[in-house]
This record gives structure tokens, C-alpha cells and sequence, in this order.
């Protein structure tokens, strides 16, 4: 047989050190690394957000102003409040009437909407009564000959009953340069007939929306947007994906980007603000290394920790596994002392002292081997005594038969057969049918005493009669029966025994019509107390008991019921163990 050579245990004592540091700290490092680039993500997440809520509300502030200029300038009023005063509404007043000092009036009033708010606005005054139009930009120039009539929103619009329309980013053609506009239209009734006079257009150049961006990183202004509510690109640093689908173009996978979102309040709008998550990660990477770095030096560390621990451990090992080979060889003077002050250090004084009394203990197990040999002898003439009893008991019986005294044959015949069954030692178990067999022999010593008074009733399963029990079970508690319950009955006394079998387990009733026991009398029986008043004692019932639960445990023993007056029934409970299990 090949010899496997064994793990020596101070490459055990390194491996164990190394996977306990090392494993640690790799997973220390992992969750790390990946802690940190979840917590620099829910950081710019958190930004990413508060910068979008930020623009969110300067950019509803700008289409606020544009709807809340058309709703002044077509109904405001001026320092005179009656509704019913001329001039309280010049721009409804010049659309009625169209001369030049009215179309002066309401120029200079859109004029002062437009300055006094400081924002790039144009506003368009389509006269509805017949008259001209008024423009004021004065950013952009006018391009005079542009119908608003024919674009189809604004037929769309007049012949709808919405009172504003708000038009998302589109070309303003009202203007020369043909800029990017978010505009807002409103319909002017007159406030005494309600007749519609004009609309109003206040139209924004969308780069509003690049100033208001403009405390953002380059990086972020290229990745901000507005999307409309049918995913339609309002608004991107890009102007050729305006008006296109945002989920066909520049939608962002959020699988690799920081996406956030944030709705406007002004219109059904949404803003989309993102960062790919690889340059989130570069900050990572560098705390990445040095957790590597760190990972590594923590490494060489414990790989020098081992080693020396390691050999700090199987020094001492070593001497004692040569003071052992001494030992074996019977080279007890040469066992050399171990000087370490630890576990192996007593380990070693201990062996020591074994080794010095590993002589004394040979010469001890010689001289009891030879105390052995003594006793077995003695054994071997005890076992003479009860074959000369039995000798002598057959004698006895071979007298009385020939002198014709039928009960002395009878109860000296089932004297041997107890005896035999008492002394035979072919094991602790026997038959059912054999300790059955016994009582029968003991039954028939007692009826000779109390001259055949005692009845016994069998009312057994023929199955059970093979399977196996302790032996001597039976005997003392029938013994119980006869001189404690039917010892004092004037009549005839009965014990009737039942055998049953129960899924796995065997029930022995033993039953007799005596004059039953109370319950102190019960507990004295099975707790080996003596009873004064009869001279005897329940030690063979407490023996019964604690040698059923020796063989198979706590579940399994015997129980007492009994009244004074009404007879005592012992129930027995064994395990089912067959004759050929």
C-alpha cells in the first residue's frame, strides 16, 4: 500500500492563516470598491437631481412670465382701474380702433412688459378687426412679410375654443433670423361685447434655456434635454434633434448612465439630465488601486505572520513527536523536557509523566491478568454447585415418585425447571413463551403452599409467544400479586395475564382480584421502600423497572393501577423485538 504523506501541520497552521486574513480582506476590498461606486452614484443621483430641480424652476419661471405677459397685455388695465374708462385698455382699444396714437400706446406698453422683465421676448398683436398688426422685438428684426393666417396652428387655433395655446419648440417665422422659439398664444375679446379682436404671441427664443444652464459643467449642458409629453425633443444643445423622438435619438440607456428626470410645472414637460456612469468610475478606479495596493501589502504581511507563527507552533511539536519515538522504543531516559510555557509545554510534562508510569502500568495489567486466571477458576468450581443441586433435586424427586407423593414430585420438578432458567447464561433476552413458562413452574410452587387457591388465565396472542423480553420479568411482580393482593383473600384468587402487540411495542396486564393497594403503598412498590406491615419490600418491582429502562430507555416500563378492595392490574410496555430480527 502506498504511504500518502501527511499535511504537515504547519503548512495547515499557514494556510489556515492566510485564508483567514486573506479572504477577509478580499472581500473587505470588493465590497469596498463597489460601496464606494454605489455611494458616488446615489451622490451624483442626488446632484444630478437638485440641478434638474434648480432649472426645472427657472425655466417655469420663464414660460410663466410669457403667459402671464399675453394675459396683462390683452387685459391689463392702466393706473385708471375702471373697466368701463377709455384708455384702461390700450391694446384692445388699438385693435378696435387702429390709429396711430393707439398703436403708439400699446407699442410702448408691450415695450415696458418686455424691459421691465429683462427677458428676450417678442410679441406679436394680430389685429382680428380688420386693422394692422403690431410687432415689438427688440431683439430680433421683423420679417414683414410673414401671414400668420396661413400656418395651420393658427387656423387650428381660431377655430378651436381654447381661449391659449401654449406651441412647443418650432421655427419662428415671424422673424428674420428664423430662431428656435417656444411661443404662447392667447385669444383678445373685447371685455364689453366679448367680440374677438386679435391675438397675442409672446414668442422666446429656446436659448433662454442655455443661460439658464449656464452655472452647469460643458459636459452636462450637451446631456440636458426636455421632452414633451409625446417623447418629442423640445429642447437640446443639439438643434437638429429637436422635434424628434427621444426615445429613437438620445435616450440613454440606464444601464450605464446616471438618469434623472424631472417634470415641469408649467407645462407637460420633462426634463432629462444624465451622466455615464463611466466617468463616475474614474474616481473609483483610483480608490480601486489603492485598495489593491492595500489588499497586497495586507497579504505579504500575513504570508510573514504565518510563517513565523507557524514555526513558533512546530518547534515544540516536533521534539515531543521525537520523545514519542523514544518512548515507543523503550528509551525512556533519553526523553528530553520541553521548555515552552504553553499547551504543548504541558502537553509534553504530561507525557513525561505518562512514560515514567508506563512501566508500573505493564507489571499492574500482568498482575491483574493473573487476578483474571484466579477468579475464573473459582468461577469454574461455582459453576459445580448448581449442577450438584440439580443432582441432588432429581434425587429427591426419584424418592418421592417411588413413595407415590405426587406433590413433592410436582413441586420438585418445577423447582429444577426455575433453576435451570435462572442459572442458563446464552444471553439477557429471552422468548415470550419461555418466561411464560416459568411462571407456570413458579405458579405451581405456590399452589402447594396456599394448597391450589391460585387460578391462572392466560389471554395471549399466539404471535407474540416468540418475540423476546428480559428475563425474570415476569416472576416478581406475579410474586407481588400473590403475597400483597391474594395472599389474605378467603376465596379462590385469580391472576389473569394478557399479551397483546401494538404497532411496535408489546403490552403485558397482569391482573388479580385481590384486595388491591393504596396509592403510598403503589409508590412504595416501585420506589423500593419496605413495608412494615407485611415484611416485605417492592425491591423486585423496582428492579423490574430500572432493567427495562437499562435495556430500552425512559418510554418503556411498567405501571400500577389499583384500588383497595378491587384488584391490582402491573402494565408492562416492551419494545417489539422478534425472534428473528
Amino acid at each position: 500500500m502506498k504511504h500518502v504523506q501527511p499535511f504537515q501541520i504547519k503548512y495547515k497552521i499557514m494556510v489556515i492563516c492566510m485564508t483567514v486574513i486573506v479572504l477577509p480582506v478580499l472581500v473587505m476590498t470588493i465590497n469596498s470598491y463597489y460601496s464606494s461606486e454605489r455611494l458616488l452614484a446615489q451622490n451624483y443621483t442626488t446632484l444630478l437631481n437638485d440641478l434638474a430641480k434648480q432649472t426645472n424652476i427657472r425655466i417655469d419661471e420663464f414660460l410663466k412670465e410669457i403667459e402671464k405677459i399675453s394675459l396683462l397685455a390683452s387685459n391689463g388695465l392702466s393706473d385708471n382701474l375702471s373697466a368701463t374708462h377709455e384708455g384702461s385698455f390700450p391694446i384692445q382699444d388699438f385693435l378696435r380702433k387702429g390709429d396711430e396714437q393707439h398703436e403708439i400706446a400699446a407699442y410702448n406698453i408691450l415695450m415696458n412688459y418686455i424691459m421691465m422683465k429683462d427677458r428676450v421676448f417678442s410679441i406679436y398683436l394680430y389685429n382680428m378687426n380688420g386693422g394692422q398688426d403690431l410687432f415689438v422685438s427688440p431683439h430680433q428684426p421683423i420679417d414683414p412679410n410673414f401671414k400668420v393666417a396661413n400656418e395651420l396652428w393658427f387656423k387650428k387655433f381660431m377655430h378651436d375654443d381654447d381661449r391659449t395655446i401654449t406651441l412647443t419648440t418650432r421655427i419662428d417665422e415671424q422673424l428674420e433670423n428664423k430662431i428656435l422659439a417656444v411661443s404662447h398664444a392667447r385669444k383678445i375679446h373685447d371685455v364689453s361685447s366679448g367680440e374677438l379682436l386679435g391675438v397675442i404671441v409672446v414668442s422666446i427664443d429656446i436659448k433662454f434655456i442655455e443661460i439658464v444652464n449656464r452655472n452647469l459643467q460643458e459636459g452636462l449642458r450637451s446631456r440636458f434635454m426636455i421632452v414633451d409629453e409625446d417623447d418629442k425633443i423640445v429642447y437640446n444643445v443639439n438643434e437638429r434633434l429637436i422635434g424628434t423622438l427621444f426615445r429613437d435619438n438620445v435616450r440613454p440607456p440606464e444601464s450605464l448612465n446616471v438618469v434623472v428626470t424631472s417634470p415641469l410645472s408649467q407645462q407637460k414637460w420633462t426634463t432629462y439630465l444624465y451622466m455615464p456612469l463611466d466617468e463616475l468610475t474614474a474616481d473609483g478606479k483610483i480608490l480601486g488601486r489603492n485598495l489593491v495596493t492595500l489588499a497586497i501589502v495586507i497579504v505579504l504581511f500575513a504570508a510573514v505572520i504565518s510563517i513565523f507563527l507557524s514555526h513558533v507552533i512546530t518547534t515544540p511539536i516536533k521534539k515531543l513527536l521525537r520523545n514519542i519515538a523514544l518512548v515507543e522504543k523503550g528509551q525512556f531516559e533519553q526523553v528530553e523536557p520541553i521548555g515552552s510555557r504553553d499547551e504543548i509545554g504541558h502537553l509534553s510534562i504530561r507525557f513525561n509523566r505518562m512514560s515514567h508510569e508506563l512501566k508500573r502500568l505493564v507489571e499492574r495489567m500482568q498482575q491483574e491478568e493473573i487476578e483474571k486466571a484466579k477468579a475464573e477458576m473459582l468461577a469454574l468450581h461455582d459453576q459445580i454447585k448448581p449442577h450438584f443441586l440439580y443432582n441432588t433435586l432429581g434425587s429427591v424427586k426419584w424418592i418421592a415418585s417411588m413413595q407415590q407423593a405426587d406433590k413433592i414430585v410436582e413441586m420438585t420438578d418445577a423447582l429444577i425447571s426455575m433453576l435451570r432458567y435462572a442459572t442458563k447464561s446464552d444471553g439477557t433476552l429471552v422468548t415470550i413463551r419461555e418466561e411464560l413458562d416459568n411462571i407456570t413452574n413458579y405458579v405451581t410452587i405456590q399452589n402447594v403452599r396456599y394448597y391450589d387457591c391460585i387460578q391462572m388465565r392466560y389471554e395471549i396472542e399466539d404471535r407474540v409467544l416468540d418475540y423476546r423480553m428480559p428475563k425474570m420479568i415476569l416472576q416478581p411482580i406475579v410474586e407481588n400479586a400473590i403475597f400483597h393482593g391474594l395472599a389474605e383473600l378467603e376465596e379462590d384468587g385469580i391472576i389473569t395475564i394478557r399479551i397483546q402487540l401494538r404497532v411496535d411495542a408489546v403490552v403485558i396486564e397482569i391482573c388479580d382480584n385481590g384486595v388491591g393497594m393504596d396509592h403510598h403503598t403503589m409508590q412504595n412498590l416501585l420506589e423500593e421502600k419496605s413495608n412494615a406491615s407485611t415484611g416485605t419490600n417492592g425491591i423486585g418491582l423496582h428492579n423490574v423497572q430500572r432493567r427495562i429502562q437499562l435495556h430500552f430507555g425512559k418510554p418503556y416500563g411498567i405501571q400500577v393501577e389499583s384500588k383497595v378492595g378491587e384488584g391490582t392490574k402491573f402494565s408492562i410496555l416492551l419494545p417489539a423485538i422478534s425472534e428473528f430480527r
